[in-house]
């Protein structure tokens, strides 16, 4: 192999074996050198790349009263307020059992805000009416708009978090 590398060494200008060694040695030392540039160039590049998903913090949502949901249309936004009235639908919906309705700061007939939840299933509603009704509350989503007014719908119950009296 030596040999015909030698060969080779002698056709491109190489007058002895030390001078072909050198010129194989240094192309290897320059083929590595050009591998370890376009290692660092790839990583360089990928650092970049997810540089900006790395910083990036999504804000939370804005906090906003019941009266104020009508403001956020199509936004999602946490609605803070006092559960005082609720309504538990007749008919339920096939895996997830019946939806209880929960009006916040203003009952019907003029509700200012409700959000719509299930009750977990063994419970059912009734498990959902004790966790929530006459307290108050802080529900995050998209806030969305039927009959004129604005709601929540809280299929995951985490979206729920219960608030101290005094806030």
């Amino acid at each position: 192999m030596a040999e015909s590398g030698f060969r080779w060494g002698l056709d491109h200008g190489c007058q002895t074996m030390g001078q072909f060694r050198d010129s194989v040695g240094f192309r290897a030392q320059e083929m590595e050198l050009n591998m370890k540039t376009m290692k660092k160039l790839i990583v360089t590049m990928c650092m970049t790349a997810l540089l900006p998903l790395a910083f990036a913090q999504s804000a939370p949502p804005p906090r906003v009263n019941p009266a104020e949901a009508k403001n956020h249309l199509g936004e999602t936004a946490v609605v803070c307020g006092k559960v005082v009235d609720t309504k538990t639908s007749r008919y339920g919906i096939a895996g997830r059992g019946k939806p209880v309705t929960f009006d916040l700061d203003q009952p019907e007939p003029n509700p200012v805000f409700y959000f719509v939840t299930f009750g977990a299933q063994p419970g059912g509603p009734e498990e959902a009416l004790a966790a929530y009704k006459d307290k108050r509350v802080c529900v995050t989503g998209k806030i969305r708009t039927q009959a004129g007014v604005p709601f929540i719908m809280a299929d995951d119950r985490s979206l729920i978090k219960l608030q101290a009296e005094n806030k």
